[in-house]
Order: C-alpha cells, then structure tokens, then sequence
C-alpha cells in the first residue's frame, strides 16, 4: 500500500500546481485596465492631451473610443503618421462609434483619419508597459 501514498501525494501536488498556475493566469488578466479615452466628453477634438501625464498604461489594457461614428472614426497607425496626421495606406480603422482596442507593448499611435481632424487634436499616442 505505500505506492498508493506516492501516488496520492504526486496527485495532491499536481493539483496544488494546477490551482497556483490557474489562480497566476487569472491574476495577468484580472490586471488588464479599461480606460475611455477622453473621458467623459470621449474620442473628439481636443483630446491629444489626454490623460496627460498621470496615467501608466500596460500592455493588454483596453482603450474604449466613443464617438459619433457618422462624424469620427479611429486610426492605429505608426509613429510617422501620428506625427505628420497621415495614415499608412495599410492603417487598421474602427468605425463603430464604439470601438475597443487592446494596447500593445511600446507606443500606441491612434488618430482620427477624417479630414483635418487629426491637425485639430484629434490624436492620442500611448506608452504602454509590460
């Protein structure tokens, strides 16, 4: 009967490390942050400034865009394109009024790509963290 208490106790462990693994996992996910770019006013002219310089952002936070979607819409794109206000013919767009966007390591360049709006302040750039 002692190989059933190895046995046993190699189970008892396995279980243990499965719980340790799952409840890490939960804890990386359960970090990530939701942030509404713009606040309460959401993604429209003026918004470069936000949320100014306070806010550390990670890699895997989502940021919600609210906007008009007749009106606006939303651009990720390089550094360039956030700097000159043009978009890479190849610039991933959101159009939905409603748009959820998850951060990446390093910088986050987004823009609205309708006429003269990225010029207007229309534009945020991101850092996010590990």
């Amino acid at each position: 009967m002692p190989s059933q208490g190895r046995r046993g106790s190699a189970l008892v462990a396995t279980a243990v490390a499965l719980v340790c693994l799952s409840s890490v996992l939960s804890f990386e996910v359960a970090q990530a942050r939701t942030y509404t770019v713009g606040g309460a006013k959401g993604w429209t002219f003026g918004v470069k400034r936000w949320p100014g310089r306070k806010q550390l952002f990670r890699a895997g936070d989502i940021l919600v865009f609210n906007y008009f979607a007749e009106q606006h819409n939303v651009m990720v794109v390089n550094r360039a394109g956030y700097r000159s206000c043009n978009a890479p013919s190849n610039a991933t767009s959101y159009w939905t009024g409603n748009d959820h966007i998850t951060l990446v390591k390093g910088h986050n360049f987004f823009m609205c790509g309708f006429p003269g709006h990225c010029s207007a302040g229309m534009r945020i750039a991101v850092k996010a963290a590990k």
